[in-house]
C-alpha cells in the first residue's frame, strides 16, 4: 500500500481516519433544527470505503450523552451508528477502534484514542488523522483541534461533516452553513509541517498544525472529501481525498 499525494498534500500510508458521532439520533430534526451539507453521509460513506479499501486505519466513535432528553443518551434508539456506518464496521482490512466518549473530544473517550493511534501502524504509530462526521461546528472540531494540540497532522473533511442551525443568546441565530463557513473561514486554518512552523506556529518533529495568523494555536487544515472546496475558504485543499490509493 502506497501513500497517496493529493494536490500537494501528502495522505501516509498509516493516515488514521476517525469518524466521529456518525448516530441515528442526529436524524430528529424536531430536536436538532435544520443542517446542512445534505451529501455529508455520502461522503462519509466515500471515506470509510476508501480507508478500509486501502487498509487504512478507522476509527469509529460514538457519543454517550449523559443528558436524560438527548437522543444520543446511551439505551435510546437514537445512539447507535447510522446504518451506513454500522453496515461498514468491521469490513476493512486495517485496523479498527470503536470509541465511546460522553464529552467533545474523541480523545476523552474509552478507550484511549491516542494511545491506541502510537500503537498501530507500525514504528512510531500513526502521525496524520483525517476527521470527519457530526457536528462540524461541535465534536468534529473540538477532536480534530485537540488532535493538533497533541502533536498530529490533522486534515479536517469538511463536506463530510455537517452542523444545524445555531440559536444564542438575545435571539441571535445562524445558519448550519454560516457555522460551518465561520468555523473554517474566520480562522484561516493552513498546514504546518513539523519543523517548519517558526515560532509559536506548532513546528517541531511533532507535526501539527497553525493558524495563519500571527499568536494563534494549532489548528488544522480544512480538505475536502469528495467535492472542491469553494475558492472562499482560505487553505482549503482541492482535491478528494476518496481519490487516494
Amino acid at each position: 500500500m502506497a501513500g497517496g499525494s493529493i494536490v500537494g498534500m501528502e495522505i501516509a500510508e498509516n493516515a488514521a481516519l476517525v469518524v466521529v458521532d456518525v448516530q441515528k439520533g442526529f436524524e430528529e430534526e424536531e430536536h436538532w433544527g435544520p443542517r446542512n451539507n445534505p451529501a455529508a453521509d455520502e461522503n462519509i460513506a466515500a471515506l470509510i470505503d476508501t480507508w478500509q479499501a486501502t487498509g487504512r486505519p478507522v476509527v469509529f466513535v460514538r457519543h454517550d450523552s449523559p443528558k436524560p432528553d438527548s437522543p444520543l443518551r446511551a439505551g435510546y434508539g437514537g445512539n447507535g451508528f447510522k446504518e451506513y456506518v454500522e453496515q461498514r464496521r468491521g469490513k476493512g482490512g486495517g485496523a479498527e477502534l470503536f470509541v465511546t466518549k460522553s464529552v467533545n473530544s474523541a480523545f476523552y473517550g474509552t478507550p484511549d484514542l491516542d494511545a491506541w493511534l502510537k500503537g498501530v501502524g507500525g514504528a512510531g504509530g500513526v502521525r496524520q488523522i483525517v476527521v470527519a462526521g457530526i457536528q462540524t461546528n461541535m465534536c468534529a472540531e473540538t477532536t480534530a483541534r485537540m488532535g493538533g494540540n497533541l502533536g498530529y497532522e490533522v486534515l479536517f473533511a469538511l463536506d463530510a461533516t455537517y452542523t444545524f442551525d445555531g440559536v444564542g443568546p438575545w435571539g441571535w441565530t445562524l445558519s448550519a452553513d454560516e457555522l460551518a463557513r465561520r468555523r473554517v473561514a474566520a480562522r484561516r486554518w493552513v498546514r504546518a509541517r513539523g519543523g517548519d512552523g517558526g515560532a509559536g506556529a506548532g513546528g517541531g518533529a511533532g507535526g501539527g498544525f497553525r493558524f495563519a495568523g500571527p499568536g494563534r494555536g494549532r489548528g488544522c487544515r480544512v480538505v475536502a472529501a469528495v467535492s472542491r472546496c469553494p475558492r472562499r475558504v482560505r487553505g482549503c485543499g482541492r482535491g478528494p481525498l476518496r481519490g487516494l490509493r
